[in-house]
């Protein structure tokens, strides 16, 4: 996700040129390639440790370590698709950006997966329309693409169950339990596997599925996807619903931040369900039915969009600027479908 320095200048003139205007400041630290290198190591260290976890192996021992190899490298190329998009499409429109800045995440027990990410710096005093949408819109969509592959190759290669015997031994005797931790599922997630999984072969249930390193890094690359995708704020789903429709993305912004807060409130049910308090209303078949489209998990990101990301779109772009063109709406058309089949209501949950 590129994080945005912006200024805007007042020049009236360039606005209607369509123009993006740079920072008459000079940067006071040129780029430090040393560190974004230092980064993506460390990024790829973490995540090979998350990789050897999610096998259920202990990753401080390091003949452990080249069991989390795939995972690491196919998440670390999903996130890089990613960022990159935004980089190469920013260089397009000549806007001075830097190289991504990996995230690593060593602390498995809050982060399972490794790594926050990555981000891009850019500095521009004003953005054109179609610079800022071009910007938003190119990393999801390679980030997506980038993921349909790996998903597709993993569905296609799946093993049998007795992959799973040397990680759950039980299974070989008592067969597959739908108790434990399990990753919510998605719209594009089942038609994948619907659809690519060769008939007839075992298609693990999602509370196995991250013993799987393609299906692991696959969905978590269509979790960060929609995640990026919101339309709050200096996401890129806001840059791109502040683009196609500037009289309505404030709306737009905080309709979808209520209705982020509403999920995490349908996470708090089971929390209270535990507690006797819905059974005994009598409310648990309901309950039940909504606990599938929520998680706690989004109290969280609301507190953080709130407070660190914001629910609006700053003005970068003036209200005279003519309006996306035809192709450029279209594609926003397909970020927000992208969004659609990747968003995960219940992100994780214990059963």
């Amino acid at each position: 996700m590129p994080e945005y320095n912006i200024k805007y200048t007042g020049d009236d003139e360039s606005r209607y040129k369509g123009e993006v205007i740079y920072s008459d400041e000079k940067p006071k630290r040129k780029n430090n390639y040393l560190l974004n290198l230092f980064l993506f190591i460390a990024t790829f260290v973490t995540a090979t440790f998350a990789g050897v976890q999610w096998l259920d192996k202990d990753p401080s021992q390091l003949l452990n370590f080249p069991l989390g190899l795939t995972y690491a490298s196919l998440l670390l190329l999903i996130i890089s698709t990613h960022e990159f998009g935004h980089y190469f499409a920013a260089r397009y429109h000549k806007v001075p950006t830097t190289l991504p800045y990996y995230i690593p995440f060593p602390f498995l027990g809050l982060n399972p997966f490794g790594t926050m990410g990555a981000v891009i710096r850019m500095k521009a005093s004003y953005y054109s329309r179609k610079a800022l949408f071009d910007i938003g819109a190119a990393g999801p969509i390679a980030g997506w693409i980038t993921c349909l592959v790996i998903l597709i190759t993993g569905f296609m290669n799946l093993p049998g169950i007795e992959y799973l015997y040397p990680i759950h031994p039980e299974i070989e005797i008592n067969g597959i339990s739908d108790k434990g931790f399990h990753f919510g599922n998605n719209l594009a997630f089942s038609f994948l596997a619907s659809v690519f999984a060769p008939e007839g072969s075992f298609i693990p249930p999602m509370n196995e599925v991250y013993h799987y390193p393609f299906l692991c890094a696959g969905w978590f690359g269509l979790l960060i996807t929609s995640l990026n995708l919101m339309p709050i704020g200096q996401l890129d789903g806001g840059h791109i619903i502040y683009c196609m429709f500037p009289k309505y993305y404030k709306t737009v912004a905080r309709f979808f931040f209520i209705l982020l807060l509403t999920f995490g409130l349908i996470g708090i049910f089971p929390l209270l369900e535990h507690g006797d308090i819905l059974i005994s209303s009598g409310f648990s078949p309901i309950t039940d039915w909504i606990m599938q489209y929520g998680s706690i998990s989004w109290l969280i990101w609301a507190a953080l969009i709130l407070w660190i990301i914001k629910i609006e779109h700053p003005d970068t772009v003036s209200p005279d600027e003519k309006p996306l063109g035809t192709g450029r709406m279209l594609t926003g058309f397909l970020c927000i479908f992208i969004f659609i089949v990747s968003f995960t209501p219940q992100i994780a949950y214990e059963n």
